[in-house]
């Protein structure tokens, strides 16, 4: 999609590989992602559709239905959110298809009691203009307890 990513501190912590990432502001371009590569990426699928959602040109998701049985209809909801938010995003069977680039503007939306979607509509708050309600938010300490700090942390420095 373009974006200015640096990996730096490449470790490993109990055999796992980890590192740090230095991500920078860029103009994202709309990318395809499609079956073959769900399985590499299917937790990741919520925020890339709001990276999606402001990158310019088409992006789509397809060979994704297996969103539709994880803790919430991963595909209605972030499709249902992102366009209460103003974005041109057309829901699937099996994904979803954005044309971009879109302003986000702040709405009352849902995470459906998901984690995932309520961290990606996180950071799809901070790309609109105005207030953003996230119902259920507190679902995100299932997963990322201290996720809302941490944001407050970032945008604070």
């Amino acid at each position: 999609m373009g974006a200015e990513i640096e990996i730096v501190n490449e470790r490993k912590s109990c055999g796992e590989p980890i590192a740090d990432i230095v991500a920078r502001s860029s103009q994202l371009k709309g990318t395809t992602i499609v079956e073959e590569e769900i399985p590499f990426l299917i937790d990741e699928i919520p925020v890339l559709a709001v990276a999606m959602a402001v990158a310019e040109g088409e992006s789509e998701v397809s060979g994704a239905e297996e969103l539709r049985v994880k803790e919430s209809d991963r595909i209605q909801a972030i499709c249902e959110a992102l366009s209460k938010m103003g974005v041109a995003i057309e829901e699937r069977r099996d994904g979803f298809k954005i044309k971009g680039p879109n302003k986000l503007k702040g709405s009352a939306v849902s995470s459906y009691g998901d984690h995932r979607i309520a961290m990606a509509l996180s950071i799809a708050a901070l790309l609109a203009e105005g207030e953003t309600v996230i119902k259920q938010a507190q679902c995100i300490d299932v997963s990322f307890p201290g996720f809302p700090q941490l944001l407050k942390e970032v945008i604070e420095s």
